[in-house]
């Protein structure tokens, strides 16, 4: 039998608060980079550059820069993102008029996964916001666009709240949600296709798939998702970097300046860490997500 709608909330919730802790800790130094290189393209060579600098300028704590708003955003992404997905389904099973517990299919997920990330949107671009911010601070600081006061999660937060107020929060918003819906169309799709096909090829139904199919199954998701995203999540990481410095402009012109003046590439900048935390970490996130999903629902049938 079904557990209660609540009850399956709460779980979803739960699981998704676990798979997001584990996405940042295993996936934070490569996140980091990715700021830096897609806020500073023309201060980096490449990844490694970046990463070994960062490290001798301030150790391994500043690859760990920006950890707690990080996991604050995670861990609130994935609570609200698989909490609505779980709600979404069932609105897409309405929508196609199907019975409650009615499985569906690959891409009828990935639509139910783009539409619940309109919501997890709101609770991530503030968290978000302070973690980008954190991370490019050395180097905000290192050309005098910046003072180094806002080095802390705090301090980043009163700057914000003093100086822009409640929506200065939001900054970045708007390309945040461009960046979640086709992106988790993808991140979804590409899961659920996954998994598929190694439940076809293991002969088993995909919950029972393993450990090392879940991962990757997670990492291809993730890696379906930047590929298709990757430009968007560079403007809104310039966006929320420059808002420091009231030079930032929208979306759209955002995006024009760095197409005409730093070229196609600069809009990739970054990708490679990317693509290199991407299996890692979501295949972390995917396999606690799962693990401790199936965990509490095997408690709750016994």
């Amino acid at each position: 039998m079904a557990p209660d709608p609540v009850v399956q909330a709460v779980i979803d919730l739960s699981a998704g608060a676990i798979g997001g802790t584990a996405c940042v800790l295993s996936g934070q130094p490569l996140d980091t980079a990715k700021v830096k290189m897609q806020t500073f393209p023309s201060m980096y060579r490449g990844f490694l550059q970046c990463f070994l600098t960062t490290y001798r300028q301030v150790g391994i704590r500043g690859l760990y820069q920006g950890t707690t708003p990080a996991l604050m955003a995670n861990i609130a992404e994935n609570s609200v993102l698989f909490m609505s997905y779980g709600f979404c389904q069932e609105v897409v099973r309405i929508f196609c008029g199907f019975e409650k517990e009615a499985a569906l299919s690959d891409m009828q997920k990935a639509c139910a996964g783009s539409v619940a990330s309109i919501f997890s949107s709101l609770v991530l671009c503030p968290t978000e916001l302070v973690k980008c911010r954190l991370q490019a601070m050395h180097e905000m600081a290192a050309s005098g666009r910046i003072g180094n006061s806002q080095s802390t999660v705090w301090a980043v937060v009163k700057w914000i709240a003093q100086n822009k107020g409640p929506t200065g929060f939001f900054q970045g918003l708007i390309p945040t949600i461009a960046r979640e819906v086709p992106g988790y169309f993808c991140f979804f799709g590409a899961y659920e296709l996954c998994r598929s096909f190694f439940a076809k090829y293991m002969c088993c139904s995909k919950d029972n798939i393993g450990i090392t199919p879940t991962m990757f199954s997670g990492g291809f998701g993730g890696a379906c998702l930047w590929l298709v995203v990757f430009p968007m999540d560079c403007v809104k990481s310039r966006i929320q970097v420059m808002s420091m410095t009231n030079t930032q402009e929208g979306f759209f012109k955002t995006f024009m300046h760095i197409f005409r003046t730093e070229g196609v590439r600069a809009l990739y900048s970054g990708l490679t860490p990317t693509m290199i935390r991407t299996f890692p970490a979501n295949g972390a996130l995917f396999l606690a997500y799962e693990a401790s999903r199936k965990l509490m629902m095997s408690k709750l049938d016994s």
